[in-house]
């Protein structure tokens, strides 16, 4: 058996080095790739994604599996085997063609994106993206059990969730959303956005952001900071984790939060345990409770008045007086204004959870309902009209706003939601484990808070579920009511309502 848990542990480490080297193309492709390089670098993302499926399905690796299936194993171990079990199996139902075309398709949709964003044109892209969608469909009719498509492709990034789940969940959520945005509404003490629009040089921002980043423990060594058009987290190994944002020079808030959401992201990748990594079990769980760690950080610490109170003079400072201290109140008010708006990356989060059910309801009726991608424009600006009550005039403001069906990304919206919901459960539980927060927040301290997250969320790795985490850190299962009585505590008071 030694010899057979060596040689696993080789063969897992070259799939994973496969898959950094495809996250490392990615990241240069979003970022600093000349744009004549696209239709060459798609042949290399195609090439080097078909031979991680081909090491991935060989028969060795299957054949080890098999003896390692019943062998006494450490807890890393039995859960790598368990994890490459799961995606050999998976692996092994997609035809080798299927994913080499997919991995160019969508690597030649990305491109034609930001093109098509930058023109507002959604009906010339939208025959690529139909081509995306029925790949898709394809990979999801061979993994599928049960005839449920949607749900095969949702566990590539929520493993063990599925629809019926989801819409639960979803439904308990949505109503109080949209009640509690309407009472927003009507309040007659709403904020003064203007007091975010000024001036404020990227290079201030950039600074200010990293400041910032570097005391919520982000380690310049093994990570960097980049701007691209849709802000992103990349982890390539525990030691190499890339993050962007992209600037407003009009809106200081666009880019701040931005860094702190994806150095959320950031924090997790870099919290798994490096000694250990190439191991199956060594990954970041689920989508869902990556999600939870942005969240978590950008929500419930940089958008909470105890993180304030320390970043606050200082950020009048970087921006040479333009924060008085007298207008602190108001300025947290703005930065958690609730308005409707078009743009999912820009909302609140009150209405952020209305955009991730429009989008899921969308992308699970473009699997499983036949939507055409000729009438997907039409059907978004319906759903944004019913949901938010505001419907976009240009297509770049409505349905080629996020990249994700450009990458074939089917199944990952409703991961933000749900991490949204875990978030709330887990600063819940750090508050209760860590003493006085509070007072950590308030005196700049991010660490603490840090720490506790990498070592109940993020040195697990994937040893634990999505859902046996959160009953071993919160108590409880994934449930929203942590979520919505935060929002009704916070926004009752902000708006007094």
């Amino acid at each position: 058996m030694k010899k057979d848990l060596e040689r696993f542990r080789e063969l897992s480490r070259e799939i994973t080095d496969l898959g950094s080297i495809l996250s490392t193309l990615s990241w240069d492709q979003e970022t600093m790739m000349p744009a004549a390089a696209g239709p060459f670098r798609a042949r290399q993302m195609a090439t080097l994604s078909a031979l991680h499926h081909q090491k991935l399905t060989a028969p060795e690796f299957g054949e080890l599996l098999e003896k390692l299936a019943d062998a006494e194993l450490d807890t890393w171990h039995a859960a790598s085997v368990r994890e490459a079990r799961r995606d050999y199996d998976k692996a092994v139902k997609l035809p080798p063609t299927l994913v080499r075309e997919l991995a160019e398709t969508c690597s030649l949709a990305y491109h034609a994106w930001v093109e098509a964003k930058e023109r507002s044109d959604f009906p010339g892209f939208a025959p690529l993206l139909g081509k995306v969608i029925g790949l898709k469909k394809q990979a999801a009719r061979c993994l599928a059990k049960n005839g449920a498509l949607f749900d095969a492709l949702l566990d590539d990034y929520e493993p063990e969730m599925t629809s019926p789940e989801l819409e639960t969940i979803f439904s308990a959520v949505r109503p109080r959303l949209s009640e509690l945005t309407a009472r927003i509404q009507d309040s007659a003490h709403q904020p003064r956005p203007e007091l975010l629009k000024g001036s404020f040089p990227m290079p201030q921002q950039e600074q200010f952001g990293r400041e910032v980043l570097t005391r919520m423990g982000f380690d310049w060594k093994s990570g960097r900071l980049d701007q691209s058009p849709h802000p992103f987290c990349i982890g390539v190994t525990p030691l190499d984790v890339r993050i962007t944002t992209r600037y407003s020079e009009e809106d200081f808030s666009t880019g701040f939060f931005g860094i702190v959401h994806e150095g959320g992201h950031a924090l997790y990748e870099q919290g798994l345990d490096a000694d250990r990594f190439g191991l199956p079990a060594c990954e970041t769980i689920s989508l869902g409770v990556h999600e939870s760690q942005s969240r978590l950080w950008e929500i419930y610490v940089a958008r909470g008045s105890h993180f304030w109170q320390y970043w606050y003079p200082r950020l009048g400072n970087a921006f040479n007086g333009r924060f008085p201290a007298d207008q602190k109140e108001p300025f947290l008010h703005a930065i958690n204004m609730v308005k409707p708006t078009l743009i999912r990356v820009d909302a609140d989060e009150v209405t952020y959870g209305l955009h991730v059910i429009l989008r899921y309801e969308i992308e699970k009726a473009l699997i499983e309902e036949d939507l055409s991608t000729s009438d997907l424009e039409g059907v978004w600006n319906e759903k944004m009209k019913e949901y938010l009550g505001i419907a976009p005039q240009r297509s770049s403001e409505g349905v080629l706003q996020d990249v994700h069906w450009a990458h074939g990304l089917i199944g990952y919206f409703p991961t933000y939601l749900l991490g949204t919901i875990y978030a709330a459960q887990l600063f819940e539980a750090a508050h209760s484990h860590l003493g006085d927060l509070p007072r950590q927040l308030r005196e700049g301290e991010l660490k603490p808070l840090r720490e506790w997250l990498r070592d109940k969320v993020h040195r697990p790795g994937k040893t634990l579920n999505a859902g046996q985490l959160l009953q071993q850190v919160t108590g409880s299962p994934v449930r929203p009511e942590p979520f919505l009585s935060h929002l009704d505590r916070k926004y009752t008071e902000l708006y007094r309502l």
